[in-house]
């Protein structure tokens, strides 16, 4: 927290209890979030200066798979107002997946420290603050870092996101959807970056060009690119992040034994360096759970809520193919019961198309120090509805830990615009030490499933003994050895107490899991892709 806590020409916060009637415009704003169902408490309404404890602003539970966004300039308490949210979604039951960029997210699973700015703030806002962790789990792409490993098979990750990974432009886009074609047809199962480098060294190869022809509309030159393009990708030690077995998205869906939500990290400081890489990966993560989760229609609660952090990464350079699919997908996943938070600096990141879509907004403090801050700003204060306040004023400056609120009421419809001095989270704000950290991981009972990788027989094993299988045979299905998902887990547990049964040592046996294999491919799963061009496996 800061010392900075008031408004411009504002006073010092009065003492609990003493604070000024509110005025009837104040009263107003107040009244709209006034709300009956639960709730989350975001903090207490800022009016002419002062603090007014007893006018709370708070965010609906229902309404939280509505979206929305986190925004404001580095250093103003994003991070802190995730964190809250977290805490409250958790502590209702809700499951809630964070990208964790900076690497401050992990003490949301340990007790917060009570010291003079926290019990000042909790005062200020009357918050019962009480020191609290919340169940987590860490994660790391690839397991680079401290986390338990997500991976992606290059089938699953599909050509749209990769082509963005890879920068490629729209023409080689296209050619590498006709390469995963081909691959798709011909059961050529793309597992990591090697059996897709494989592929195309086969097409331009002088036994493959006759395929290549058969591809309409990809060119010898153009297979070349695409080539180079991944040697170059792989050689920046990327490989990690595709492989088997490859991360079940259904595990952000848990609650712990308490009936409190889990909430999953995603620890990314050790590629922050790459953050096409990153942001990418984590539109994987959101187009799986699309494509998974069944309707809910409008539920009382989310299923989860996924804070996209960063986000203005994502669209950077993005294709139209690309920008569509994110709209599309953020669009109706709604429907799904999950609910996208998009954290960036500054609302000019997200397009317009998206940003209309996020209902629930909270704006902490932006700069005006040049002329393109005070155009984005002017751009920032259009977005909001109208308002008894001067935005542009307010906006620039709010101190550490206030935003500018705006949410969907019970009903819909958009709540007054209201100045928020925000509570604290009961959560350590901050990092926990990297062996606490690493204990959690090791200890958690996702460790066995996902650590080690798995390489087994796929593109690049049949194209080097010449073996592809027939057009007939698709490739797809999830490997016998690799772990199952949440869903097929629940269908066939495992035995009282962790011990295996009979059965379960039957099938994990070398033997039948390659038995497994052989009868798989030979039945062959068709592979349908979504709207992100990642792959589905149907029976």
């Amino acid at each position: 927290m800061s010392d900075r806590e008031t408004m411009p020409g504002a006073v010092a916060p009065e003492a609990p209890g003493s604070a000024p009637a509110l005025p009837e415009e104040a009263l107003r704003i107040a009244a709209g979030y006034a709300f009956a169902g639960p709730v989350l408490d975001l903090g207490a309404l800022l009016w002419d200066g002062h603090c007014m404890p007893d006018a709370r602003v708070r965010i609906p539970l229902p309404v939280l798979n509505r979206h929305g966004l986190v925004a404001g300039a580095t250093g103003t308490g994003k991070t802190k107002t995730l964190q809250l949210i977290a805490e409250q979604l958790s502590a209702q039951g809700v499951p809630v997946f964070l990208a964790d960029v900076k690497g401050d997210l992990s003490g949301v699973s340990a007790p917060g420290a009570e010291g003079d700015k926290v019990r000042s703030r909790a005062a200020e806002v009357h918050q019962r603050w009480t020191a609290t962790g919340f169940p987590a789990e860490f994660y790391a792409l690839g397991g680079i870092g401290h986390g338990i490993p997500v991976r992606a098979t290059v089938t699953g990750f599909g050509p749209l996101l990769l082509s963005k990974v890879l920068g490629l432009n729209r023409t080689q886009e296209q050619s590498l959807g006709l390469i995963f074609h081909y691959a798709d047809t011909k059961g050529l199962e793309l597992v990591d970056l090697k059996d897709l480098r494989a592929v195309v060294a086969f097409l331009v190869s002088d036994e493959g060009r006759p395929e290549l022809r058969d591809i309409g509309g990809l060119s010898t030159a153009t297979a070349g690119v695409i080539l180079r393009s991944l040697t170059a990708f792989e050689a920046q030690g990327t490989g990690d992040f595709f492989g088997e077995p490859e991360f079940d998205t259904a595990e952000f869906l848990r609650t712990a034994a308490d009936g409190r939500g889990v909430v999953s990290v995603l620890e990314l400081p050790a590629v922050r360096d790459r953050p096409q890489l990153f942001s990418t990966f984590l539109m994987w993560l959101l187009a799986d759970l699309f494509h998974d989760l069944p309707e809910v229609g409008d539920a009382d609660r989310p299923e989860l809520v996924f804070f996209f952090d960063e986000a203005h990464l994502l669209f950077d350079g993005a294709s139209k193919a690309f920008l569509d699919a994110i709209t599309q997908t953020v669009r109706l996943i709604r429907s799904k019961g999950v609910g996208v938070f998009f954290v960036t600096q500054s609302p000019k990141g997200v397009p317009s198309d998206v940003l209309g879509q996020l209902g629930n907004r909270i704006q902490h403090a932006l700069r005006a120090f040049t002329p393109d801050d005070q155009k984005a700003l002017r751009a920032t204060v259009r977005t909001f509805p109208d308002s008894a306040y001067d935005l542009e004023e307010l906006l620039t400056g709010l101190g550490t830990g206030e935003a500018v609120v705006t949410v969907l009421g019970e009903r819909g419809a958009p709540t007054p615009v209201a100045a928020t001095r925000l509570r604290a989270p009961e959560s350590l704000m901050g990092p926990v030490d990297a062996a606490g950290l690493d204990r959690a991981v090791t200890g958690s009972p996702l460790y066995e499933r996902y650590a080690q990788a798995v390489d087994r027989e796929s593109a690049y094993e049949k194209l080097a003994e010449g073996k592809p299988e027939h057009p007939g045979e698709q490739a797809g299905e999830r490997p016998a050895d690799a772990p199952r998902g949440k869903r097929e887990r629940e269908e066939g547990g495992s035995a009282p107490g962790g011990e295996r049964s009979m059965v379960e040592q039957v099938m994990g046996s070398s033997m039948f899991r390659s038995l497994a294999r052989s009868i798989g491919t030979q039945i062959g799963r068709e592979i349908t892709r979504s709207v992100f061009g990642t792959a589905r496996r149907r029976r």
